[in-house]
Parts: C-alpha cells; sequence; structure tokens
C-alpha cells in the first residue's frame, strides 16, 4: 500500500510539471500579447503622461520635484493568456497538493522529511503563496518568474533527490519539525515572491532611465520602479518575520535534540547568513535611504543565498543537518 501511494505520488508530480510548462508558456504568451498591446497603443494616439511627486537626495537636502511616468497595470483583467496561465496554475496546484499529501500518507508523516520531499512541500507553497498574495495585490506578471522556478526545483528534485519512503531519524522525531521547516518553507516562498519582483524593479529601473525602447514594451503594463521596490520591501518583510522565527525555533530544536542552542553547524551558520543579509536589507532600506537597484541587487543575494543553502548545504555539506537522504 506504502509503495503504491508513493508511486501515485510520483505521478501526480510529474503530471502537475507538465500543467505547470503549460502555464509558462500561457504567462509568456501573455507578456508577448502585452508588448503587441503597447506597440498597437503607441501608434495611435499618446496618452498624457501622469506627474507624480517623488523626493530624492541631492547632497544631504531632500528634493521634491515632479515627474512623468507611466501608469502601470497593477489591476484590471488581463489578457486571455494571463487567464489561462492562472487557471492552469491553480490546477497544477491542486496535483501538486495531491502528490505531496500521498507522500506523506505514504510515509505516515509529514512530507518534508528529505530533501525530495523538502522540495516537493516547498515548491507547492511557493506556488500557493503566489496565489493567495493575489488577493492582497494583483502580481499576476510574476507568474511566468514563479511557473518557471517550479519547473525547474521539481525537475531537479524527481531526478536527482527523489528517494523511496524511509522512516524519520531520531533527532526528527519532533514536533518541531512540523512547525520549524514548515515556516522555513512559508519564508522561503515569500523570499522567492520579492525576489520576482525585485528583477522586475531592476529591469523597470533600467527602462525607465533610458529612451523609449522597443524591448521589453510590455514592462510598460507593469507597476514603475518605484511601486516594485515598494511591493519588494513589504513582500520580503513577511518573509524575514518568517525567518527570524524559523532561526528562534531551529535554536530550540537543537537544544532539545542536541543539548546545546548553537554549535556552528553548517546549517545553522547559513541560515543565519541569510537571516544577515535580509536584516541588512530591511536596515539599509529603512535608515540609510537605500532606494531602486542597489535595494534589488541585496533582495537578490539574499535569494541567491537561498537557493545555495537549498541547494548545495543541503546536499555536499555533511553535518548534524544531513537529511537529505541522498
Amino acid at each position: 500500500m506504502t509503495t503504491n501511494l508513493a508511486t501515485y505520488s510520483v505521478v501526480l508530480t510529474y503530471s502537475a510539471m507538465a500543467v505547470y510548462v503549460v502555464a509558462f508558456i500561457s504567462f509568456a504568451l501573455d507578456m508577448a500579447k502585452r508588448s503587441g498591446q503597447v506597440t498597437a497603443a503607441a501608434g495611435g494616439a499618446a496618452a498624457a503622461p501622469e506627474e507624480r511627486t517623488v523626493a530624492t537626495v541631492q547632497g544631504g537636502t531632500v528634493v521634491l520635484e515632479k515627474v512623468a511616468t507611466t501608469s502601470g497595470r497593477s489591476g484590471g483583467g488581463g489578457t486571455k493568456f494571463e487567464r489561462v496561465g492562472m487557471a492552469m496554475t491553480i490546477l497544477a496546484l491542486v496535483l501538486h497538493v495531491g502528490a505531496t499529501v500521498l507522500r506523506g500518507i505514504a510515509a505516515d508523516r509529514v512530507p518534508w522529511g528529505n530533501m525530495f520531499e523538502f522540495s516537493l512541500t516547498g515548491t507547492a507553497l511557493i506556488t500557493l503563496i503566489f496565489l493567495l498574495v493575489q488577493f492582497w495585490q494583483n502580481l499576476k506578471f510574476l507568474g511566468v518568474f514563479i511557473t518557471g522556478l517550479t519547473i525547474i526545483l521539481l525537475g531537479i528534485a524527481t531526478v536527482n533527490y527523489w528517494v523511496p519512503v524511509v522512516p524519520l531519524q531520531p533527532a526528527l522525531q519532533s514536533y518541531w519539525l512540523v512547525i520549524h521547516v514548515f515556516v522555513a518553507i512559508a519564508g522561503t516562498g515569500f523570499f522567492a515572491l520579492g525576489a520576482g519582483l525585485a528583477v522586475a524593479q531592476l529591469v523597470q529601473t533600467y527602462r525607465q532611465g533610458r529612451p523609449v525602447s522597443k524591448q521589453l514594451r510590455f514592462m510598460e503594463t507593469l507597476p514603475d520602479a518605484d511601486r516594485l521596490e515598494v511591493l519588494t520591501y513589504r513582500v520580503l518583510l513577511v518573509g524575514f518575520v518568517l525567518w527570524t522565527f524559523t532561526l528562534i525555533a531551529g535554536a530550540i530544536w537543537a537544544e532539545r535534540a542536541w543539548g546545546r542552542y548553537w554549535g556552528w553547524d553548517t546549517k545553522e551558520v547559513w541560515t543565519f547568513i541569510i537571516w544577515v543579509v535580509y536584516a541588512g536589507y530591511i536596515h539599509a532600506r529603512a535608515t540609510r535611504g537605500w532606494r531602486g537597484a542597489r535595494s534589488s541587487w541585496l533582495a537578490l543575494i539574499g535569494f541567491a543565498a537561498v537557493m545555495f543553502n537549498f541547494s548545495v548545504v543541503n546536499v555536499f555539506f555533511k553535518g548534524l543537518h544531513s537529511y537529505s537522504g541522498l
């Protein structure tokens, strides 16, 4: 029975990946479609640019100036490709969650006891957070980034990380496995969303600082660089709070399992490094006035540290946290 459920879980995982590919293609076609719409609109009567006041620091003095901006699309129905992409993402998530649940039932525990299960659950939660955030802010333009990232991570997991269902190691047989790891995965989901927004903000900043170009015309339908920066900050702030809890909960669990709160294990060190990078991002932006490309690059450095922690530290560095099962 356990073997059958694990097999069904793999089948659902591959099915979800196939649907994610359809969603990714739909979101990519949405970008192309909107680029065409912008180009067509540019051939007609030009709309009057909006003006807004922006505060800048020049020589230690705050200067208020009016600048013309492109009113990015922060709401609205979008193209039919965007709607297809969202529908396919929801369908893929249903299959994805089904695969995760079956894996958990087969293992008779939470489905994140090794690298394959962690990848399976983590990518599902990243997609879920992306969908739930739409109730707060229209971030469907990140669909191509989120679905692309999910396809890559699931592909790596199924090819390199898959292992049969096995019992948990003694150190993992704790309720802290549910709390600590789940919150860490949720924090990673917000970090991924923030990374996508940071990339969009960098591209928008590059475009807005240069003459009108025919390249990346779809960016004119997105929020402007300042708005994207604010959204990045808010999303990463939530991720940072969750990661802070992860760090604290990990220390408490370490004391219960190994009799000390901190032992300079590789995994512990990298978890702290990630926390320091995002703490530096929040501090620099809030108190040092970092704006624009500098803050976005720092946000991307933080996500690179998260990915390094996931793909390298968890697999190649041996220590007390060597639970990959590989």
